[in-house]
């Protein structure tokens, strides 16, 4: 089965890793030909364009920033539709909108193709350890086809219903966890004004049941904003076009969303900073400016 990979960022670049680990000829395009460099000394083959990838494959996916990003992969000039073969598999890993996915389906299957979505639960933490959770829409038998591939660089590989299910659970997936982060922040910054000190009260949180084994603390958080390092894992730019994927949604549906809606602009007033290329947990130094406390762990 010969796969094809657009994308080579911070998660297309380990995925790539570990199709070429696994086995698979893989063929790869990214719009910066430097980000290829190593998997093409992996043994990986270069493609210039996503519809040259597609030629080329029985099973071909993206990996990109967002929805425009996507769609310009797939429907733009040397797109993916371009090239797909009848039969073959498209897989969008990026976190997108519902109605953009479902728009490509229809271009894909007019093509006698198949797509899934099934963007990529775990940050880049999840793709360089290959234990990602994947949220795949589409028809299950198409899955079964593709599960090799996804099975590849993921731990759980979770079918949730039809092609646009994969990215509405993400959607609301990545907004829970991120609101988690920001609600957590205020807890912290209260816990340590009333004079608990920051390792007692982290580790009370871990050990507690509202939180137990949660990413942002166990993983994210000791890495990033418990040691001021705000280098890009998840970019806060990507956090805000979620939760505008997320408003979307909502307003589609007429779900109310309070909560959601102050966390949004939380993320708002931090690219509003000028932080939009730093990682997303730096939106939290806002909460510590109001609450006139740091939260930094001792160095070990």
């Amino acid at each position: 089965m010969h796969v094809g990979l657009i994308g080579l960022g911070n998660m297309g670049g380990p995925l790539a890793g570990w199709l070429l680990k696994s086995g698979f000829p893989l063929v790869v395009h990214d719009l910066n030909k430097g980000t290829a460099a190593a998997p093409l000394e992996q043994g990986a083959v270069w493609a210039d364009s996503p519809g040259h990838v597609a030629e080329q494959c029985d099973v071909v996916a993206t990996c990109v920033p967002g929805p425009p990003e996507m769609e310009a992969a797939t429907l733009g000039p040397q797109g993916v539709i371009q090239g797909i073969r009848p039969g073959a598999i498209y897989i969008d890993h990026t976190t997108n909108s519902p109605e953009v996915v479902r728009k490509v389906g229809a271009a894909v299957k007019e093509r006698n193709a198949h797509m899934l979505d099934a963007p990529l639960d775990g940050g880049r933490e999840g793709a360089i350890a290959g234990d990602l959770t994947l949220f795949v829409g589409g028809d299950a038998a198409i899955l079964q086809r593709a599960r090799p591939v996804l099975e590849s660089f993921s731990k759980s590989v979770v079918w949730v219903g039809e092609l646009g299910a994969g990215s509405v659970a993400k959607i609301v997936h990545n907004v829970l966890a991120m609101s988690i982060d920001l609600i957590l922040t205020e807890c912290l910054t209260l816990g340590v004004k009333a004079e608990v000190a920051l390792p007692q009260l982290v580790e009370a949180f871990r050990r507690g049941s509202a939180l137990g084994d949660n990413m942002s603390l166990v993983k994210r958080w000791p890495e990033t904003l418990l040691r001021g390092d705000f280098a890009a894992r998840f970019a806060l730019k990507l956090a805000h076009k979620d939760y505008g994927l997320a408003a979307e949604l909502a307003e589609r549906y007429g779900v109310p969303t309070q909560m959601m809606d102050l966390c949004r602009d939380e993320i708002s007033e931090a690219l509003r900073r000028g932080w939009g290329d730093k990682d997303r947990t730096v939106a939290s130094l806002l909460q510590e400016e109001r609450a006139n406390v740091t939260l930094r762990l001792p160095n070990p």
